[in-house]
């Protein structure tokens, strides 16, 4: 069982995300929908003495045994790193996934009152509905897969082309397609109206160069296992299960060499948007008619959708007709099994961690079963449960704060464009057009998403996950056809995150993030500055990264130069190519490297996201005696800030998962990368030139 989606550009802080955006529709009120921020007649309370403690920057922290000029990230986060280890229970540990603990610890309180609340309607009866079913192991271990023995019994039906045709539009039908996504999203063309999308999906390894690359045969290896050990459990004897596995191995391997990578789809935001009448795509792929295939999805056929990666779409065609009946079996049985292996009996449960988790990241121990039921309401109804969180975790004093940081980070930023000595005048106008109108939505949405029409009940776990992905893959085929609701969230309140989607312009804080050592209400304005503000600082600049700069202030996406000149456009890509060849030279482990021009997008965000906030730091204080709190001045300050934020450490799995699939550069040099081109920061510290953290001359970087 799989809920496959076309990717939305959303450009994210922390991990990569590619995110459909969540409709609210005021409807329906009695189930949800409402204005600003909900109250109801049952209140909810929070117990802030079981949540884990937040993450500040303390001096304490720093090593005095490194020179801040030679590794900064090193200097401030070395030693509590070293204090911190990674947990059993994931592949990673900083500052993130410290806020996701306190997030989650958040989380189970509510939904255990929406456990114990017999009258709770709407929101908190579905988050109720799903926590229970989730948490009743006993009943799980009980039916084993007997939820899915009717898919199974239709996969082993399939005889030939028709059939298996037949099936895939049945299964994509209530939100369970495999072998491609097929959603909703803005048109590039037109960002003001949703269009249908149809996707790549299909793999079951992290990205197409797991399918390939000769350092990931061990990768490879494990996965044939794994494919093996769950056919098995689903019924299939032992040998029979082996030979299937290497069927489906053979299978992906096809599919993974006519799609795009992760790096290619981060670099080419033109991959995904083709648009193309469904009778032209039905002549591509005559196997699988798309005219046919929509009519299935209960829409109305559109005169044109994004065909995406069509050489993709033409090779499923082409197996459609030439692989074995008994091949896609294997294929469909697996990935239906895998799919819903979270939320079946134990030993599912099991395998599922031991590949996803285990051999592929590297994480020790599997979470304990609350959390991973949260991660099911999150997945499968996550702005429901957003409601509840908000309504106990987001004073009031914290939006209004966001929002005057906000307003100084975007004056900075427009003084910056004003001030850039490489961009010629006509290309300033447009840069600033698309400065104002940068669309900040802080905290939560304004309008809430109606939840109305999804039914769930306290009989079946997996029961209620299937039920959630037909209510929410039809819900979000309505926007099809339709104008683009600017009040959709694409992040949940509760995720600790941030967000930029250039189709809107608009720039995503959720209340989760709002929090130390992000922002901390205790704090002085320059910790505040270079934590949440470079944040703030960094979606912005997502407007003007390589991707985001081929949106006009309206979000139409263009062709290059778009809205640039020429020469304006040529220098951009000479400064971009030089922080691409920065972040090639940084090394995390012998034999590995970060990929410089995957993670370019991000690192333009965050060179100016930091240069940003520190303008608007030095103006918002200026005048006033630097206090000098703990011997700091107030730029160190500013600096440990943006340090903090970013220690991380990583398995070593995690870490090679991470430069193989990640836009995102590795936090240790994120935490370097920017204030190294910066001269406060050479200042700050008293850095001399030729050391680490000191770039000058055709070295520096300075672009926005």
């Amino acid at each position: 069982m799989t809920v496959n989606k076309p990717q939305i550009l959303l450009l994210s802080l922390s991990v990569a995300m590619a995110l459909a955006a969540c409709k609210q529709d005021p409807a329906q009120p009695a189930a949800g929908a409402a204005d600003a921020k909900p109250t109801d007649a049952k209140a909810l309370t929070l117990d802030e003495s079981k949540l884990p403690p937040v993450n500040r920057f303390q001096p304490v922290d720093l090593d005095s045994k490194v020179d801040a000029c030679t590794d900064f990230n090193a200097f401030v986060n070395s030693k509590w790193l070293a204090a911190n280890p990674i947990p059993g229970d994931r592949s990673s540990w900083g500052a993130f996934e410290m806020l996701a603990e306190r997030s989650n610890a958040v989380q189970q309180q509510l939904a255990e009152q929406a456990v114990a609340d017999a009258n709770a309607t709407g929101v908190e009866k579905i988050v109720g509905d799903l926590y229970a079913t989730g948490m009743d192991e006993a009943r799980i271990n009980a039916l084993g897969i007997e939820p899915l023995k009717a898919d199974l019994a239709e996969i082993a039906a399939l005889t030939d082309t028709a059939s298996i045709a037949e099936y895939l539009r049945k299964s994509a039908a209530v939100g369970e397609s495999t072998i491609f996504g097929f959603g909703s999203g803005p048109d590039f063309n037109n960002p003001g109206v949703n269009i249908a999308f149809a996707m790549q999906s299909g793999l079951g390894l992290p990205d197409t160069t797991y399918y390939t690359d000769a350092d990931k045969q061990d990768k490879r290896d494990a996965y044939v296992a794994h494919i093996a050990r769950v056919l098995e459990l689903s019924g299939i004897p032992a040998a029979d299960a082996a030979t299937q596995a290497k069927d489906v191995m053979a299978f992906e391997t096809r599919l993974a060499k006519v799609s795009k990578s992760n790096k290619e789809l981060s670099r080419d935001t033109k991959l995904y948007y083709n648009p193309i009448s469904p009778a032209d795509a039905d002549k591509l792929t005559p196997n699988f008619p798309w005219t046919k295939f929509i009519e299935s999805q209960g829409i109305a056929v559109p005169a044109m959708f994004s065909f995406a990666m069509p050489e993709f779409h033409q090779e499923v065609s082409r197996m459609l007709a030439d692989v074995p009946a008994a091949q896609w079996q294997s294929y469909l049985r697996y990935h239906t099994v895998d799919g819903a292996s979270p939320y079946l009996s134990d030993d599912f449960v099991q395998e599922h961690f031991n590949f996803h988790s285990k051999a592929l990241l590297g994480q020790k121990e599997i979470k304990p079963r609350w959390k991973r039921v949260l991660g099911a309401v999150n997945s499968q109804a996550g702005e429901a449960l957003g409601q509840m969180y908000v309504k106990v975790a987001f004073p009031d004093e914290s939006k209004q704060r966001m929002e005057q940081l906000v307003d100084n980070m975007s004056e900075a930023l427009k003084v910056r464009i004003e001030n850039l000595a490489w961009m010629s005048p006509d290309t300033k106008a447009k840069a600033l057009e698309k400065w104002k109108t940068f669309d900040p939505r802080i905290g939560y949405p304004d309008k809430w998403r109606d939840w109305s029409g999804l039914s769930t009940n306290r009989d079946s776990y997996l029961g209620n996950v299937l039920a959630a992905n037909e209510f929410n893959y039809k819900w979000d085929l309505s926007k099809i056809g339709q104008p683009v609701d600017k009040t959709e969230w694409g992040m949940k309140p509760q995720t600790v995150n941030a967000s930029y989607n250039p189709q809107q312009n608009q720039l995503t804080f959720p209340a989760a993030i709002l929090q130390p050592p992000f922002f901390d209400a205790k704090a002085d304005d320059p910790i505040n500055y270079g934590g949440i503000g470079a944040v703030i600082g960094h979606e912005m600049t997502h407007g003007y990264d390589d991707q985001g700069s081929r949106f006009d202030s309206t979000g139409k996406f263009l062709d290059d130069p778009g809205w640039w000149t020429k020469g304006d456009f040529d220098a951009f890509k000479g400064l971009t190519g030089k922080l691409a060849a920065q972040f090639d030279g940084y090394v995390p482990a012998p034999g590995l490297k970060v990929d410089g021009m995957h993670t370019l997008g991000e690192n333009i965000a965050d060179l100016g996201g930091l240069a940003t906030a520190y303008d608007a730091m030095k103006k918002a204080t200026a005048g006033t005696p630097d206090p000098m709190i703990d011997g700091m001045t107030r730029d160190q300050r500013f600096f440990y800030g943006w340090a903090t934020v970013w220690r991380r450490s990583h398995t070593e799995d995690d870490m090679k998962n991470r430069l193989a699939t990640d836009e995102h550069a590795l936090a240790q040099f994120r935490a370097i990368g920017a204030p190294s081109n910066l001269p406060a920061f050479a200042a700050a510290f008293s850095c001399k030139p030729g050391q680490p953290m000191v770039r000058e001359g055709d070295k520096q970087v300075v672009i926005w």
